[in-house]
Formats: structure tokens, sequence, C-alpha cells
């Protein structure tokens, strides 16, 4: 390949390869000319053009194929308009001779059409250059297109397209002429050349005003008629041409319009014009309604969704501002569209036309519109629905004139309702709480319009109100509680009404359904409130028979929406569900039996509805509480399910008895059980399995059945991969919702919210915006086959065979459309069975089902029905995966290649084609490896089948397939298939997609096969490497969307394997031109592309990016337009109007990316998106600061702009880039350039959250890298060094106007968002000093924008959620000693203070808008948030009295508030703000506490809890309120401890003085709290008891806390915890508490271990040391009380004093009950930890090499506290205790001492040393030394101590400090010898 790359071609080389090489050879060397010819020296090229130009020209007669020849072609023109063009017109004449050639073989056309192709590149290229000559180029094209075939005309129209693009205006004269031979060509068969067509007539358009003006009429007509049975790509073509020339019509381009005195159409025309099209299809033009009604006849579906997509085109052409002024009368005409008799001629057409309606309004409001136009639109929708309603009343109240129309009127406006009321709904819901204005301004109504709709005499428009107000109630969670009192109140006041009843019904239980949406939830009553309701209807149904249906339908869809709420809810009314439940159905058969014999129609119609809303609310009770699913439950619920399974098979008789018309009643009874049978364990009704098997099969197989209804779920069932077979793609475009109703299936995309009510309180599937039940009909078959899946796997072989053979049967009986649609039912069931199989891992069965079964596949693999053969692909693979047995696999994949071999028809081969690739698939290479060489055989050689482009898809599929699933064991078969794909891409025409798509499967699965190998250098290797660039080079540059994103993932995975063999600089830019793609899987492929290159090299993309942006600017001066539709372009075109050029403006990719956000819906997208700013944020931010906060500043600054938005600044860039479609001398006439650089839509609120969370990462970016980021001074100086040097800190304004502005928006995520950034800028920046103002810190200048951001949280309507998040940012700012005025920090004070009347006020007494638990948060934070200020405040008290005292100033203690004065604090500043409070607050604390300790009771204390709840929880929101606790608690800890410390325990409220301070409800929580016991009277409780308690509660919360910590729980907790411990263990009282109780003191001890074993940070041990010092301190002080109390008593009796203290006399300790022994196994445990050679594990093991280096200074002073504490634990022991523990302890001090008495760097002794020899003297000063009975024992270990010591302070090693330094009293002097660890007791 490398010989391919030079500036003339090779021919030597060319001469000696293959003949099969050389295409590829090249195409090579063109691929590189076209790379090398831009960057070239002008004077080389010239040199050598005339050797170039002939081997150029040479190669358009070698019938090159069609990638060949595009390069080709363009290679030439770059080659003329760099050279000289001296021999431009003799290559020109070449071309129309080759072009004019009658010779009409195949061998022939490949010339033909390069010579096209090379035609329509010098015009695009050259244009004007070669004026004089176009007219005859024109006619010879003309000529030729009348007689060539499909490719060659498509070829012959991309060229026209080419010639009038770079022509322009000159070629007027031409215009017309192409206008009638190329319009004809519109309804050509073949469906590129239709897409060509309309590209061309779509470029000629721009010149040609003809096509505007007087044609206008014709070319929509001819575009109508374009669309019939037009395919996808057609479709978007010919819509982007109807669309964008009516748009010209309306607002003609201003240059045309200048040169001729022009007609402009009218809005009202060019409407009208469409509508005809929507409404009739393209079967002409009639004049008058009254004919137009006469004909018969339905609207070809296909031309209604072009003409939709056409729509959107129109508007997005004439842009969002255009929309804006003219959106009432756009709005009232689309609504006018679904009210038409034409759209709604059945109800399935009308559920069509409604979802294009909506298709139009959302893609046009939806992202056109910025937001504050969005909530002036919603306006206009609500006025046009309150019209509609004022009519549809007029009507219902003038019931007594008999009127037809009125009655038509009525029916017609329920689809205009529902469009009018999903968009509303979907822009609420999209605008989320910026939409607060539309509900707070009573001008516009729209409540009361959406709710008065809820009276509407037709079912899908009060469906479609009830969403409405669901989705506003998600939006605005502060509306759902009163939505839902309000309907309640109605539905009461209102019993009389059906549709009322029906109405308000429906509207609750939206909103019930809406509350899993809300984090905040909605008040535990309303559950209660929900269930009466229910039960009210319920019983009174019976009382009125106009009334019965309705109230038995409302009461069970309430009671089905209750069990939404989930199990806290559900939990309390489960009794009286099942006993409800329970009398729906008959209590026994023989009532059963009875029952048949009674009642009318009526009455069987009203049982079956109350049935199947019994059955539903019991689905929805299973799908949402299953943690309620208890054995007995099950066995409750089967009684109804048993009863309704027995009375399926009695309805038949009833049906006939009573009518037809309760067919649908009964249908709606088998959804629902089916339905809830799919969700119970099989298990529980496998005595049922007979009959219920019966009635599924019969179900499906249509037995009972006159329609051919087919089931919708084959589609999900087959492989999400096959979707290239079966054309589901297009569930992933941006038409996907419109585009279903054209999929062969019966029911796709005619969902409706009336199919089914109940799903009005469902979960919506992801990527739908409404729910859409299918009709009943197809519902009831999709949740038979369901079921089928999950039972078949439990039923026995026996019945497995029957039902196959019965299938089988069922299949051949059948014919016509009855049998494929009987087939389809049935290969969908046997799919789902076969998947239950293997989801079960059990198999299929013996040898006789598998027989039956597999006769029954394989009759299906020559079905002509795509779909089926896809299926019966699938299921055989399924079945190989279920049977596994290697001879079973062989068997199947030998039939299949006898079939091939000889076979000839498409249908078989393509059948089983895919059959072995779907066997390989599930089978895995392993299982498969013995058929590879046969299968992959038998696919190349059907791949090369140029006839049949059909059986080429399927077998490469196949193909790809087998090389994915066979991993490795590929690897032998790599370049036979790499050159086959080569070759094919070379050879096959670019029309046919699906093989191309086909083949860039292959070369994805070929890449990824290869692997890691890719990077090697090999000969071999190096082939592969370059053929797969090849391959992704050709793909890359294919036409077709779904190539070029096939491309690009080949891409991505060749740069996983091979980062160096990918070039950036052409990948990037590609990649960046995808984003404006109108093709969704185009964009998502791009952006995922992105997100991997982003993860690894951001700098060079971003910096790629940013060159594309520079040169598209530099063609634009040089005049030279970008042309749109270069051959290859096409489809990328988007559909909003985007330049084909790129929008990079000087905010880069990232400004790209950010914008996509504010248009794109897909969540995948949205999802790479957010993580590729991340990566690129994460490489970028630091060194590009001012870059990034620059683009997050620019997105949030749009949150101030909501109220004024600039109203032409934003001008639509649609605006500019439609002009930019025109030719270069009339785009300057046009809006200047400045205005394409605005977004086109201020940024929407999701996308300004995700700049704040980016601003946060910056900071903590900042944080990791640099502490000039944090430092003013440093970072002035480093900026004065060097002025690129961009730091964070001088960037504080902005940072904190951006987390202003977010924290004050209207929308509550941004609001969170802002506030969080907040505090991480003050946590960061608190302690930075102004270096102008000494003694100041720089945040203290922004103490009012931080007090005006915290103040609007705080406000009455504030969301809990959010006033809880500004408690901890006040918190923060309180504490973090920024301000050292008190009056200043009075204004955030004053906010907590408010806030903590709040918490007094008790449990539920004001209007409660949300669930309980969302106060129990808010009173939490305030209360953690007081914790932590008061913490704060202490330390610095504390910190001030140990500081030596100024002289005077007796004032500490003054509450006075004389400090305003006063710059420096005077030392208990804080304390004064808090100690008012403290009363109050410690008596919350505690409770806080009490309930914390509560929860945190395992599960089987539950029933121990208080019934009522505690202090801040009620107990039906436990669960929500655990977490409230678990996140609060530590700081209220730390509090607690620090005020009893601070007050000698003894604060002691008596209770008469509590109940005065707080209301009613808190008195009996105070009393709880108080005392464990609420039976005995508070009063009588003493002091010393109260005391105990709470020592208790702190104790306990913290051992059970330290015991377990959870890993998600913050390291600060556990400070906090430690640091309680420590404090409570200061006062006098708690350490009595804990020395009293020894055991209590090892339990801590040993905790505290545990703790150690799990919890690493130094600052933690540090802490762990200081907490276990206070317990050895609590246990000295008690044992010297002891001792004095003994020796006062008895100073002559000196021997009990020997027996105080641990050890007594035999001086054993016991584990686990000696606390001198558990403090020695934890400080063992530091030491060993900090320096491991201490353990004589370690010492002594091989591989240890003692190196004495200086500890880090952390552990050093770790270690010193260890030795510290450790010399103080003989004090705890009796003598013979000390001997049994001193040796290990001297032990350990004289290693440390050995190991640290290192010199150091200014002769300062380490903390070691010093820690150890005063330990040592503490030790020698032992008073019990003087004790006989030890006294020789005790000598011996001294001397032996000292004399270690000297031994290790040889003069020799000059590392240690000299012996002298050591000077230790002795109590006399003795004979020395060496210590030996005495390891008796040593635990290390």
């Amino acid at each position: 390949m490398e010989l391919a790359h030079s500036l003339l071609l090779n021919e030597e080389a060319l001469a000696q390869i293959t003949e099969a090489k050389r295409p590829v050879f090249i195409f090579e060397w063109l691929r590189f000319l076209d790379k090398v010819l831009v960057a070239a020296n002008k004077t080389d090229v010239k040199e050598k053009q005339k050797k170039l130009v002939e081997q150029l020209t040479g190669l358009i007669s070698s019938s090159p194929g069609p990638p060949t020849r595009k390069l080709l072609a363009k290679n030439l023109a770059a080659l003329y308009s760099i050279g000289d063009t001296f021999t431009v017109f003799q290559t020109l004449d070449k071309c129309n001779d080759i072009i004019k050639n009658k010779d009409d073989t195949s061998a022939y056309l490949p010339t033909k059409l390069t010579a096209v192709a090379c035609v329509g590149a010098f015009y695009e290229k050259m244009g004007r250059m070669l004026g004089s000559s176009f007219p005859e180029t024109v006619n010879n094209l003309l000529k030729s297109l009348k007689s060539a075939e499909s490719q060659g005309r498509s070829e012959i129209l991309m060229s026209l397209q080419k010639v009038l693009s770079g022509l322009g205006g000159a070629a007027a004269s031409c215009h017309r002429d192409i206008y009638k031979n190329a319009r004809s060509l519109l309804t050509d068969r073949s469906m590129a050349v239709r897409c060509a067509v309309a590209k061309c007539l779509l470029e000629l358009q721009n010149e040609a005003v003809f096509m505007w003006t007087a044609e206008l009429e014709n070319v929509a007509t001819l575009c109508f008629k374009a669309l019939e049975n037009s395919n996808y790509g057609v479709r978007v073509s010919v819509s982007k041409l109807l669309g964008t020339v009516m748009a010209t019509a309306l607002i003609p381009k201003q240059a045309a319009v200048m040169r001729q005195n022009v007609k402009r159409a009218t809005l009202d025309e060019v409407l009208e014009l469409m509508a005809t099209g929507f409404l009739r299809g393209g079967s002409g033009f009639l004049k008058s309604g009254g004919e137009m009604l006469k004909v018969g006849g339905s609207v070809n579906r296909e031309v209604r969704v072009g003409v939709t997509q056409a729509y959107v085109v129109f508007v997005t052409t004439l842009g969002g501002q255009w929309l804006e002024r003219n959106f009432a009368t756009f709005l009232s005409h689309v609504l006018d569209l679904v009210s038409h008799p034409r759209a709604t001629q059945t109800h399935v057409e009308a559920v069509y036309s409604r979802r294009c309606v909506s298709f139009i309004l959302r893609a046009t409001v939806g992202s056109l519109l910025s937001e504050k136009a969005q909530i002036a639109a919603a306006k206009d929708i609500c006025q046009a629905i309150g019209k509609q309603m004022k009519a549809v009343e007029a009507v219902v109240n003038d019931a007594n004139i008999e009127n037809k129309s009125g009655a038509a009127d009525v029916a017609a406006s329920q689809h205009v309702m529902v469009c009018a009321l999903q968009e509303l709904g979907s822009l609420v819901q999209s605008l989320n709480a910026t939409a607060s204005p539309l509900i707070q301004e009573p001008s516009t109504g729209l409540l009361e319009t959406v709710t008065s709709v809820l009276l509407h005499p037709s079912m899908a428009a009060r469906l479609a109100a009830a969403w409405c107000l669901r989705c506003v109630a998600v939006a605005l969670p502060f509306q759902l509680t009163p939505f839902l009192d309000r309907c309640a109140e109605r539905l009461n006041n209102l019993k009389t009404s059906p549709e009322a009843v029906s109405g308000y019904s429906f509207a609750m239980a939206a909103l019930l359904g809406g509350v899993h949406q809300c984090p905040l939830g909605i008040p535990h009553a309303k559950g209660k409130m929900v269930v009466s309701i229910a039960e009210d209807l319920l019983r009174t149904a019976a009382q009125n028979s106009r009334l019965s249906l309705q109230r038995t339908q409302a009461g069970w869809l309430l009671l089905g929406a209750l069990m939404t709420l989930g199990p806290s809810v559900v939990r309390y009314h489960l009794p009286k569900m099942l006993l409800l439940w329970r009398n729906v159905f008959p209590r026994s058969l023989k009532e059963l039996e009875a029952e048949k014999a009674r009642g009318d129609s009526f009455t069987w119609q009203v049982t079956l509805e109350g049935r199947a809303g019994a059955l539903c609310a019991m689905r929805s009770f299973v799908a949402h509480c299953p943690e309620l699913l208890t054995e007995d439950v099950i066995r409750k619920l089967m009684t109804p399910i048993e009863c309704a399974m027995t009375m399926m098979s009695h309805i038949p008789s009833v049906i006939k008895a009573h009518g037809a018309h309760l067919k649908a009643s009964a249908a709606m009874v088998r959804l629902r059980l089916y339905d809830i049978l799919a969700l119970l364990p099989p298990k529980t009704y496998e005595g049922s399995f007979n009959a219920l098997l019966r009635e599924l099969v019969a179900e499906f197989t249509l037995t009972d059945n006159s329609a051919n209804t087919t089931t919708s779920l084959l589609r999900s069932l087959c492989h999400y991969d096959d979707s290239v077979l079966l054309g589901s793609w297009l569930q992933e475009t941006d038409h996907k919702s419109i585009e279903d109703q054209l999929q062969p299936n019966s029911a796709s995309g005619s969902g409706a919210l009336e199919h089914d009510p109940s799903s009005i309180y469902l979960r919506i599937p992801a990527g739908e915006a409404v729910p859409g039940p299918l009709p009943l009909g197809v519902s009831v078959i999709d949740a038979s086959v369901a079921l089928f899946g999950v039972v078949f796997p439990h039923v026995s072989y026996k019945h497995r065979l029957q039902m196959l053979d019965h299938f089988a049967e069922c299949v051949k009986q059948a014919k016509g459309v009855r049998q494929q649609a009987v087939q389809l039912n049935i290969f969908t069931a046997v799919l789902s069975a076969l998947k239950g199989l293997a989801e079960n891992k059990s198999t299929l069965g013996p040898e006789e089902v598998r027989k039956s079964a597999l006769t029954l596949v394989m009759g299906a693999l020559d079905n002509p029905n795509p779909i089926l053969r896809c299926a019966a692909g699938e299921a055989l693979g399924r079945m190989a995966q279920v049977v596994g047995e290697a001879t079973f696999i062989a068997r199947m994949a030998q039939y299949s290649f006898d079939k091939l071999k000889s076979a000839r028809d498409v249908v078989s081969r393509t059948g089983h084609s895919l059959a072995l690739g779907c066997l390989h698939r599930y089978v895995g290479g392993i299982g498969s490896g013995q058929h590879l060489k046969t299968s992959v055989s038998i696919l190349l050689a059907l791949a090369q089948d140029g006839t049949s482009p059909e059986v080429q898809t399927w077998s490469l599929h196949s193909l790809a397939l087998i090389v994915d699933s066979s991993g490795p064991m590929y690897r032998g078969y790599v370049e036979p298939t790499l050159s086959l794909v080569l070759t094919l891409l070379l050879t096959v025409p670019p029309s046919h997609t699906e093989v191309h798509q086909c083949l860039g499967r292959c070369l994805g699965a070929i890449i990824t096969t290869v692997g890691p190998e890719l990077q090697g250098n090999g000969a071999t290797i190096s082939t592969i490497r370059s053929s797969c660039l090849v391959g992704c080079a050709i793909t890359q540059d294919h036409s077709d969307s779904l190539v070029q994103a096939a491309a690009i993932s080949c891409l991505q995975q060749l740069h996983m394997f091979a980062p160096r063999h990918v070039n950036l600089s052409s990948l990037v830019p590609s990649l960046c031109v995808h984003l404006c793609s109108s093709h969704l899987l185009l964009r998502r492929a791009a952006v995922a592309c992105l997100r991997q290159l982003a993860q690894r090299e951001a700098a060079e993309v971003c910096e790629y990016a940013m060159s594309l942006a520079k040169n598209a600017g530099d063609k634009e001066n040089n005049g030279m337009n970008i042309n749109p539709f270069a051959p290859g372009l096409g489809s990328r075109r988007d559909m909003h109007g985007h330049h084909q050029g790129i929008n990079i403006t000087e905010t880069g990719l990232e400004g790209v990316l950010f914008g996509m956000l504010d248009h794109e819906t897909d969540r995948k997208l949205c999802s790479d998106i957010h993580d590729t700013l991340g990566h690129m944020l994460s490489s970028l931010a630091v060194e590009k600061l001012s870059h990034w906060l620059m683009l997050c500043k620019d997105v949030l600054a749009a949150s101030s702009d909501m109220s004024t938005t600039a109203p032409l600044g934003g001008e639509k860039d649609e605006e500019s880039e439609k002009k930019d479609e025109m030719d270069d001398d009339t785009m300057f006439t046009t809006l200047g350039e400045e205005d394409k650089s605005k977004p086109s839509v201020t940024p929407r609120w999701a996308t300004r959250v995700f700049a704040a969370d980016c601003l946060c990462r910056i900071i903590m970016l900042c944080e990791n890298v640099n502490k000039a980021h944090f430092d003013l001074a440093l970072a002035r100086s480093a900026k004065l060094k060097n002025p690129k040097n961009d730091l964070l800190v001088l960037h504080l304004s902005d940072l904190i106007r951006m987390a202003f502005m977010a924290a004050t928006d209207h929308s509550n995520q941004l609001r969170m968002a802002g506030l969080q950034a907040l505090e991480d800028i003050i946590k960061k920046f608190a302690a930075v000093p102004e270096p102008e103002f000494p003694g100041h810190v720089i945040l203290e200048q922004y103490q009012a924008n931080v007090g005006a951001a915290l103040r609007p949280a705080f406000s009455q309507d504030t969301p809990s959620d959010i006033t809880a998040k500004a408690c901890q940012v006040c918190s923060t700012w309180i504490g973090s000693g920024v301000v050292s005025d008190l009056n200043d920090l009075r204004r955030v004070h004053n906010l907590l203070v408010s806030s903590l009347d709040k918490v007094q006020t008790g449990k539920g007494s004001c209007t409660q808008l949300y669930r309980e638990s969302a106060t129990t948060m808010e009173k939490l934070a305030v209360l953690k948030a007081w914790a932590e200020v008061y913490v704060v405040a202490m330390k610095i008290k504390k910190e001030a009295e140990t500081k030596p005292k100024k002289p005077v100033k007796n004032g500490g203690d003054d509450d006075d508030d004389d400090y305003g004065t006063v710059d420096e604090l005077p030392p208990d500043s804080l304390i004064t703000l808090v100690q008012p409070e403290l009363p109050t607050l410690s008596r919350l604390w505690l409770a806080a506490l009490k309930d914390y300790a509560l929860l945190t009771l395992p599960a089987e204390f539950a029933s121990q809890l208080p019934p009522d709840g505690g202090a801040f929880y009620t107990p039906e929101t436990i669960d929500t309120a655990r977490l409230h606790y678990r996140n609060s608690w530590a700081p209220i800890l730390h509090a607690v401890a620090l005020w009893l410390n601070s007050t000698g325990f003894i604060a002691f409220e008596s209770i008469e003085e509590v109940s005065t301070a707080t209301p009613n409800p808190q008195k009996r929580a105070t009393s709880i709290m108080l005392n464990p016991a609420p039976g005995t009277p508070p009063t009588t409780k003493p002091l010393q008891e109260i005391n105990k308690d709470r020592m208790h509660l702190i104790l306990g919360v913290s051992i059970q806390f330290l015991c377990s910590p959870r890993p998600e729980e913050p390291v600060e907790h556990v400070t906090s915890c430690l640091q309680a411990l420590h404090t409570l263990l200061d006062s006098p009282c708690a350490r009595i508490h804990i020395a009293e109780d020894q055991l209590l003191g090892v339990e801590l001890l040993s905790v505290l271990h545990r703790l150690l074993l799990t919890c690493n940070p130094p600052s933690v041990q540090l802490l762990v040391t200081g907490v276990v010092q206070q317990i050895v301190r609590a246990a000295q002080d008690h044992l010297q009380d002891k001792r004095n109390t003994l020796n006062e008593e008895d100073i002559k009796e000196k021997d009990t004093s020997t027996i105080l203290g641990e050890g007594g006399e035999s001086g054993g300790l016991v584990p686990g009950k000696s606390l001198v022994f558990a403090a020695m196994e934890l400080l063992m445990f530091i030491l060993v930890r900090h320096m491991p050679h201490l353990s004589t594990k370690m010492s002594d093991s091989p591989t240890h090499i003692s190196n004495r280096a200086q500890l880090p200074e952390e552990s050093a002073r770790l270690v010193a506290a260890t030795v510290a504490i450790l010399s103080d634990l003989p004090t705890l022991c009796s003598p013979a205790g000390c001997m049994t523990i001193l040796p290990t302890i001297l032990f350990l001090i004289t290693q440390v001492l050995k190991e640290t008495a290192v010199k150091t760097m200014g002769n300062q002794i380490p903390p070691t040393v010093t820690a150890a020899l005063q330990g040592l003297k503490n030790i020698v000063m032992l008073p019990m030394a003087v004790n006989e009975e030890i006294h020789k024992q005790w000598t011996n270990l001294i001397r032996s101590t000292l004399a270690s010591i000297l031994e290790y302070s040889q003069p020799g090693s000059s590392q240690m400090l000299p012996a002298s330094s050591f000077r230790i009293p002795t109590h006399q002097s003795c004979s020395v010898n060496p210590i030996h660890p005495f390891t008796g007791a040593s635990h290390g």
C-alpha cells in the first residue's frame, strides 16, 4: 500500500500486483492524491499536471467502481482548480463524448457513470470558469437521462445538481429544461432516483423563481405523488424539498426577488396546499370542501407521514422567530388538520393523524423556541383548548336540538383536544420548574382550562387532560397535593355526573402515577383519602344504573393507581384490599355456575368491567409492592385469580346469550388476567396450567378471532442486531413516532391512551413521551404470548409436544393472509418460550419434542415474509442453545449447508444463511467450531451473488454474526473475508444501502476479532490494517447515514486497538460535521466516538475541531460556498436547516456540544455528550481556565435572561443558514455574518444545571493541581511572571456570580446545583487572605451576594430539599470564619433562627404539600446546621481561652451586642449567637439522637418502636426518614457531647419547663426523650439517672456506628463521632460512668480496634489514640479513688492495695474482660502499622531489612501518643499484673527508641524519642516498684532495658543520638543485662 503513496500513479507497482488487488491499489492512490493536492506546492503540481491528467483520464475508461469514480472526479476537478486550466475543455469534451456514446452494455456502464461524475465535479469546483460550455453539457446530460437505467439516472441527476450549484444564477437559461426533465422522475420506481431528483430540484429552487411561484401547486402535487409507496430516505428528501419550496414561496430569497417582480404567496395559501397533501394524499386537487368529502378512499399513510415531515422542514427553515410571531395561526391550522373528517375516518386513522400533528408541534415548538417563547406558546395552546371546550359545552347543553353536525363536531374536537393537551403537557414538562409563571398568572387560567376538559363527553379527551395535569404536577411538584385535593373535592361534589366521575378519577389516577417522579412525594394521608373515595365509588356503583359502569371503573382505577405509591402506603390498606378483591368474584364453583343463568347484558358488562378492574389493581399491586408479596398474601390473591380463570371458560356462552358487545369487556378481563399471572411465580398456579394454556393458545392462534390480528412483540424478541434485515432501525430515527405507522405490523404506531386507561398511572417506557398502549385486540395477544413464554418452561414434555403439533396443524389449516398472521403469532410465542427456557436454564425435551419444534421452525426458513424468516433463524439459534448437544447442532447446520448448496431462490438462500449465523450466535465459537470452515466458505460465496442484493445482505449479516461469535477462532479466515469486503465495497452500487450497512458490520467485527494485534508491524498485520483503513474510508464517504455510522464505529474500534494508525486530523472534523446530521444514529455514533477520543486525547480533539472552524471561515471569505449537496452529503443535511459546514465558533467543539444539549432529547446521546464534555473538562479545564469558565458563564447567564430575552439578538440561525445555501453573490445581501455566532436557543434549564455541575468539577480539578489556584498573592505573582498563567482565584467574582445566578433561578434542580457550587466556593476560598488588607480574607467582599443567594431558599414556598441544602451552606458560611463582624453575620444567622422556629412547630401542624419525610429532612438539616455552627463556636471559644490573655477586657461573658464597632472578634462572639437558642437546641438535638438510635435498631426490634413515630418522623415514612437521620446525626452527636461537657451534665429541664416551650405534639416526644419508660412519672427521675440515660444514648449511638461504618459514610462522620467521645470523656461525670463499668470501656476499646482495621487516615488514628487516652485516664482516676478510700479506711493493712488493679495477685489478664489487655492490643496494632519491623513475625522473616528512616510527621505524632499511653498502663495493674505487662511495654518502648532516635536537620529531638524517654521515666518512677514481692524482678527488668539502650547507642553508629542525652533517674545503681523481649503478653 505504501507504494500507492506518490503524486503520480506508480504504474510499475500497479503492473506487478494481481488483478484482484488493483482496484484497491488505485483507490488508495486516489485517496492519497486527494489529501496531497490541497497541501502540495502549486508549482510541483503544475510540473506534473500533464502526466497526472493523462493518468486520471485514463482511469475513466477502466470501469472504476462507485467510490473510485467519486474520488477520481474529485481529484480531477481539484487538479484543474489548483493547476492550469488549459486542457480542462478537452477533458470536458472527452467526458461528453463518453456520455453521448450509444453503447448500452453493462460493461461500458461504469465508464459512462465516471464521465458523468467528472462533469459534475468540474462544474461544482470551477463553476462560472466553464460558463460558456454549460448549455451543451446540460443538454447532453438531459438527453442521456431519458435512456439511462436507474444507476445512470441517479448519477446524472447528482451531476446536474452540482452543475446548478456551481453556476448559481448563471444557468438560468437551462432551469426550465432541467425542471421539466427531472420532475417526471420524482415518481421513478427506483427509490435512489427519487432521492436524487428531490436533491436536484432542491438545488434548482435556489435560483428558479418559477418553482415557488407559477409552478408551486404542481411542485406540491409532484411531491405528494413522490411520497406514495416511498421509503424512509425518499420521505426525508422529498419532505425537505416540499418544506423548503413552501418556505421560499412565503418568504422569498431577497436576491431572486430583486431580479424579478415576484408575487409572494400568503401564509394561508401555503398552509392550504400542505394541508391538501395531509388530508388528500397525492390524488390531485379538488376545489371545494364538499366535493372533497364525497370522494371516498383513505389517505395514503406514506404521503401523510411525508407531509408531516415537510411541515417541520417548512417551520424550521423559516426559523424560531417566525414561529414565535405566527404561532397562533400555525397552531390553529395544525389543529384543524386533525379535526377534519378526512383525517379521522377510522379510529386507527385518527390515532395516526393525531400522532402526526403531535410530531409537528413537538419538533417545532419543542426545539425551535426559547423557554420564554415556549411559555407564550403554552398560553396560546390554552386559549385554543378553551375555545374548543366552549364550543363543545354549547353543543352538549343544546341537546334538545337533534343536530348531527353538533355531534360530529364533538367527535372531531376530541382529537384536537388530545393533540393540544399532549403538547401542552410535554411543553410544561420540558420547561420543568421554569413553567411556574404559567400557573401563577391567573390570566392564563391553565389549570381551569385543563380541568374543564375533564368533563368532555369523549374519553380520549378526558384522559389527555388527566395526562396533562400529571405533566404539570411532575414539573411543579408543589402543585401535586393541591391538585389531588381539588380533584377529590370535585369528585365528591359531582358524583352524579358520569363524565365527572370518569374524568376526575382519571386525573387523580394520573397524579398518583406521577408521584414517583417527585422526590418529595405527597402526604401519607392522601392514600387514606384515595381508598375511601374508591371504596365509596364501588359501594354506590349499584345504586344508579346510569353511573354503575363509570363508578366501577373509577373505583378500581384509583385503587390501581394507589398501588404505585409503593409498600410504605399500601401496607396499611392491604387487608381491606384483599377483602375487596375476594368480594368481586364468586366464592365457589356453585355460585359461578348459578351466575351464568342470571343477569342481563348490562349487569354482565358492569360485572366484567368490575372484575377486569379488580385484576388490574391486583396487577398493579404485584408490580409495585413486591415486598408485600408474602406466601400468605399470594395465597389470598390466588382465590380470586383462580375464580377468574374458571370464569373464562363460561364467557363464550354468556356472550352468545347477551350479545357480541360484551366481547371487548371479556377481552379486557383476559388481558388483565394474563398480565397478573405473568408477574406471579408459575408454581403458584400450576394446577390450572391445562385450562390456561388452552386459552393462551386459542388467543394467539386466532381460534375464536375472525380478525387477522398480529402480535407486536416479534421485533422485540428478535435480536437487536437484526435490525438491518427488519428495517427496525427506523426506531432509532428522529421520526420514530410517525414512521412507526408505516411498519408492516398490524398495530405499530397506533398506541393511544384510550386503549387502556390504566396506563395513565403506570411508568412510561423509556424514550416515550406519552404512554401509548396498543389497541385491545393486539394487547391481549401480546399478553398471551408473553405469558406463554413464562409458563412453557414449567409444562410437562407431553403437553409441550401436543402444543407444538397443534401449532403445525394451525399453520396448515389457515390460508393466505390469515396464515401469515397465525404464523407470526405462533413464532413469537415459540421464541418467547425458547427465551424462557434459556433464562430458566432448562432443556427443550426429548427427541420427539425437538423434532416437532424443528419441523415447525425449518418450514418457516423458506417463508416469503422476511420477518418470519428472521424469527425462524432466531428460533433455530435459541433451540440449539437450549438443546445444547453437538449432534443436534451438527444436524441443523448440515441441513442448512445442503439446502444452500442446492437452492437457487432468494428466499431459501436468505433464510438458511441467517440460520447459520444464528446457530453460531447462540452456540458461540467453541460449540460451533467444527462447522466454521463450511459456514464461512458458503457465506463468502453467497455474498458475491451480485444479482440479488437481498442475498448479499443476509449472507453478509450472517457472516458478521459468525465473526463476532467466533472470536480468535476466526483469525484464519480474516484475510479472505477482508478482501471480499473490500471488493464488494468498491463494486456494489451505493443505492444498495443495506449491503453496505452489512459490509460495515463485517468490517467492525473483523477489527474486533484481530483486536490488539492491529498495533503490530508484521507484513500480514500491516496489510490487514491498511485494508481496514481503506474499508473505513470507503464507508465513511458513502451517502447513507447508517453506513457512515457503521464506518465511525469501525474507526472507533481501530482507535481503541491501534490508536497511532487512526488519523485524528481527518476523523475529528468529519465527526464534527456529523454532529449536525439529521440522522439520529449518525449523531449518536459521532458523539460516542468523540467520547472515546476525548478520554485519551481531549486536547488534540479540540484542536482539530477548531481547525475546522478556521477552514470554514477561509472558504467563505474566498466567496466559495461549501456546497450543501455534494453527492455524499445528501442525507447528512440537517432537518433543522443547518448549513452543511459547521457551526463551530470560537467556543470550539465544547460550545457545539453544550448547544446540542438544548436540542437533543435522546437519552443515550445526551449521556454521551455529558461524558464527552466531562472528559474534555478533566483534561483541559485547568489549562484553559478562562475558556471553560466563560463557557459555563454563558450557559448560566441564560437564567438571568429568562425575564428579558433579547427579542432580535438571538436571531434564529436558520434564517442565515438558509441563505447560505444560495449562491455566493446573493450571500452578502442578506443578514450580517455576526448573526450566525449566536446560539439559536438560549440554553435550557437542564443544560444550565449541567454547566453548574461543571463549575463544581472545575473547582475540584484546580484543587488537585496547584496551590496557587487558591492563593491570591501567589496567583498575582504567577500572572506577572507569565501573563498566560490562568488561576482560579483571579476568577472568584465570576465563580460567585455564576453560583448566585444558579442559586436564584426558577428551576429547582438549578437552585440545588447553585447552592452546591456556592458551598464548594466557600469551603475552598474561606481561608484565602486578601494581600492588600492584612487580617482579612477575599471572600469578605462577597457577603452580600452570599446572603442574597441564600435568602430565597428560606421562603415559605421553597421545597424542603432546597431549604435543607441552603441550611448546609449557611452553616458552612457561618463556620468558615470569613465574616468577622457580628452584625454582618446576623443576616445569615437570622435565616437559621427563623428555620428553628419552623422546627419547633411539631408534626402535622401546617398544610403539607409533600411527604412527611420531607419535613423530617428539612428539620434535621436545620438541627445539623446549628450543630455545625455550635461545634465551630465552641472550637473558637476554646482556642480563645487557651491563648495567653490580653491584659484587660472583661466583657468576655456579657452578652452585650456592642462588638459591632470592634473589628477583632471578642473570644466568644459566635457563641453569643448560639447561646440564646441552646436550651431549645439541646432538647431538639437529644430528641433527634433518640430517634436515630431507635431507627438504627435491627429489624427484629421493629415492634419496640414507638407506635406513633418519633420527634421528627412518622411511622409511615420510616424508611425514607432513616436516610435523612443517617446524613445528619454525626454533627448533632458532637454538639450534644460539647453541650453536656460545657454544662457539666447539670443541665436538667423539668418537664413543666419543656411543656411551656413547645406546643402539644412535642410534649409526648420530649417526655419519651428524657425517660425511656414513658410509664414512670417524669419528674421523679433524679439527675443522675437522666445523665446515665444520656451517656448510654451517646455511647450507644457511637458504638453502633463505629462497629460497622458503612463504606459510603463520609469520613467526617467517623471523626465527628470520635471527637464527640473525646469531648464526652473530658467531663468527670462521664469518666466515672465509663470507669465504673469496666466492660463498657473494654467494649469501646475493641470497637475502636475494629475501626482501625477498616479506616486508614492518620487523622482518624490520632483521634482514636486520644479517646483511648481518655479511657485509660478515667480508669486511672477511678482506681486512684478506690485506693484513696481504702487507704483512708485502713492504713495498717497493706495487703489489700496489692490486689487493687488488674491482674490481682496472680497477675493474669483475661482477654475480653481486661481493659489493659484491650488497650495493649489496640496500641500494638497502631505501632506495627507505622513501624512494621516491631512485630517479631516481620523482623524474623528472611526478606526483612531494617531501615532506619525518619518517620513522616503524622506517624511520628501517632507513635509518640501511643508510647505515652503504653507507659501509663502499668498504673492500672496490681503489682503482679504490672510484671505481666512490663516486659512487653519496655521492649516496645526501647524498640521505638532504637528505630527513631535519628539525628535530624536542626538537631531537634524527634517527638517519638521525647515520648519514649518520658515513658521510661514514668515507669522507673512507678510507686509500685517499692513492693517487696516484685522488687527483684522489676530491678532486673530496668537494668536490662538500660543495657539495651546503651547497646544500641554504640559509638560506631553515627546515626544514633549519643547515649548521654538519655538521663533516666533509677532507684539505685544496678548491674546491667541487655533486655530480651518478654513475649508472654505481647499480642502483636
